[in-house]
């Protein structure tokens, strides 16, 4: 496909994109605007930000538009990939995107395991603890807004020696931007054990990694060059190269305390395991969680309008920080079962500024008990009939600004 050229002028510089389309199965290639807006961060390490229209968090997204995007992505990877697989998605953004690409190679690899970054401790910090055996290795994200990253291991023995035999490590991103993450990931993994990797697909929706100057694929791939003995390949709907150039005298910003992996004070409930640690099915908990969700709303029913018709004419679906999966497939059988028109966004703790690609923001107290502010994006709570706010912690732990508004109905993870 030609490359294509654009620049996005943002108030800290400007960006340049050189970019190329990538079809896909016969079916028309996504276009640079199908994917992407474009957004400026509150990140002194990185001021633009590229703002998914497909992953369901900044812009709030059909659920049908999602799982399209997922199958979409997964069906770019290879059959007869050497097993075991290791499917592993990065905390907060793309651990859906993991979810739902993991969910769609099931398929053809139904043994694959799916395991999640983390920025949320599941372990204690007292080094006697035995829980503190549960973590199986960090890494970092360099340049983001939080940039610890916490991989945890399984208390199984059987998916645990599966984990560590890992052959293939299917790595899901939503955009990669230098391929730093991805190697600092491998590293990670291969020190925590997993000795026997010999492939690494780097499957993104956006990649950015490539370099600046390549004009054909068999040009060396620097990420290659530096995970040695390792078969490194790329799977991704839309690819390219940016350069950034400051503007002159930028206004410096001072980005909110949000990097942290503590648990913070609020428990957390009983919504399964979607793959904070190593499992074959992500879904698992999904009944139990669909009969909790028509519970409290048959009860949010009662109370607030009794006489109207079951289902609103207008639902938004919200996710929170890194649990989006359940909620996600709670949108979609909401799209399925009902008349509704329903999108899916979520709560998170990326600070970013107005303008651009973000056109509302609201800022609100964590519900972790972190003591660190959270924001949603593109969010006009009135513009909703209902708004199914879904947090893994109890309801009661949301900010108050969730709780007084009528139209909100939070589901806790208590089940």
């Amino acid at each position: 496909m030609p490359k294509q050229r654009t620049t996005i002028e943002l108030p800290r510089g400007t960006l340049d994109l050189t970019y190329q389309t990538n079809s896909h199965n016969g079916n028309a290639a996504y276009q640079l605007n199908d994917l992407l807006g474009f957004a400026q961060r509150i990140n002194p390490k990185r001021a633009f930000l590229f703002v998914s229209k497909v992953l369901g968090r900044h812009i709030p997204v059909a659920p049908s538009t999602m799982r399209t995007a997922f199958t979409d992505l997964a069906a770019l990877i290879p059959s007869h990939l050497p097993e075991p697989i290791l499917v592993i998605g990065m905390a907060e953004t793309a651990v859906g995107l993991s979810a739902g690409v993991h969910q769609a190679l099931q398929t053809r690899y139904p043994n694959a395991l799916l395991l999640n970054s983390t920025r949320h401790a599941q372990h204690s910090a007292d080094a006697a603890s035995n829980d503190s055996a549960c973590l199986l290795t960090t890494f970092s994200e360099d340049h983001s807004h939080a940039s610890q990253h916490l991989i945890y291991q399984s208390a199984d023995q059987a998916t645990q020696a599966q984990l560590l035999a890992s052959k293939t490590l299917i790595m899901v991103d939503d955009e990669a931007s230098t391929g730093n993450t991805c190697v600092n990931v491998v590293t990670a993994l291969r020190h925590a054990g997993l000795s026997q990797l010999a492939q690494v697909h780097l499957t993104t929706l956006v990649d950015w990694s490539l370099n600046q100057q390549q004009e054909t694929t068999d040009t060396a791939d620097t990420i290659s060059s530096r995970l040695p003995d390792i078969d490194f390949y790329r799977h991704h709907l839309l690819s390219g190269a940016w350069t950034w150039t400051d503007a002159p005298n930028p206004e410096p910003i001072t980005m909110p305390a949000v990097d942290t992996t503590e648990a913070g004070s609020q428990p957390l409930g009983d919504t399964g395991n979607w793959g904070r640690f190593p499992t074959l099915d992500s879904t698992k908990g999904f009944d139990r969680y669909l009969a909790h969700f028509q519970t409290v709303f048959t009860r949010f029913r009662e109370q607030i309008s009794p006489s109207q018709p079951q289902w609103p004419a207008r639902i938004l679906v919200l996710g929170s920080n890194e649990f989006v999966w359940l909620p996600f497939l709670l949108a979609e059988w909401l799209e399925s079962q009902t008349q509704a028109a329903v999108k899916f966004g979520a709560l998170t703790r990326s600070p970013i500024a107005l303008g651009g690609a973000i056109g509302t923001m609201l800022s609100f107290r964590d519900h972790y008990g972190l003591g660190m502010t959270n924001f949603v994006y593109n969010v006009e709570p009135k513009a909703w009939d209902l708004i199914v706010l879904c947090v893994e912690t109890a309801a009661d732990s949301v900010d108050e600004m969730w709780q007084d508004l009528d139209n909100v109905l939070i589901v806790g993870g208590k089940i």
